[in-house]
């Protein structure tokens, strides 16, 4: 968490404040917004995590609010804790059993290592809806499919690197399936339209037994 941040200026207002890692992105993600809570911010329309970066969109005053940041100490224990969402799951996924063989376990297993973690959206993209969940424990990252599938249904929950997703509607996709569940990730007729939000707290919840 000692890594400076990089501050870009990105047209006329707007910034790109660069971080060294996903922990210290959490970090500078929650200091953000807790400085606009509380007023010390100034005029900024939008702030989007990604997984090195974080932009400002809509500064009113860039060049001060930039020598402002990099000043900046940041502790992850500042990263956002937000609600807590429950996915319940039928894993029957088709890449299930070469995801556990790649961790070196069963089936069974596999289910309880992925479901006996809590995730937090770190940032969101893709297709509107679709978070990047990070907690799983590095050891258990896995490859992208070599290639993707021309479809994958909406629901599918899947791995790619260190990131668990739920794909909110049905794209192409080369993330491994694990599994699938119910729940309408993204309605534009809803408030928020979007279930996964930066912050966010997940646990996927078995649904059904795996043999």
């Amino acid at each position: 968490m000692d890594d400076e941040l990089t501050v870009r200026p990105v047209g006329d207002r707007a910034l790109l404040l660069e971080a060294g890692s996903a922990e210290q992105v959490a970090a500078l993600y929650a200091r953000l917004l807790a400085e606009r809570t509380a007023g010390r911010l100034g005029e900024v329309a939008e702030i989007v995590p990604a997984a090195r970066t974080v932009l400002l969109d809509g500064v009113a005053r860039p060049a001060e609010l930039a020598r402002a940041v990099a000043g900046w100490t940041l502790t992850a224990a500042q990263a956002v804790s937000g609600p807590l969402l429950e996915v319940p799951t039928v894993y029957d996924g088709a890449d299930l059993a070469e995801v556990a063989a790649l961790w070196g376990v069963g089936e069974a297993q596999a289910v309880e290592i992925h479901s006996g973690v809590e995730y937090r959206v770190a940032f969101c993209g893709f297709a509107p809806g679709f978070g990047y969940l990070t907690g799983l424990p590095e050891r258990y990252a896995v490859p992208r499919r070599a290639t993707p599938r021309p479809s994958v249904p909406a629901g599918a929950v899947a791995l790619a690197g260190p990131y668990t997703g739920v794909y909110p509607r049905s794209s192409p996709g080369g993330w491994q399936l694990l599994g699938r569940t119910e729940l309408t990730l993204w309605d534009e007729r809803r408030d928020p339209a979007a279930l996964l939000a930066p912050g966010v707290r997940v646990r996927f919840v078995p649904v059904g037994a795996v043999e």
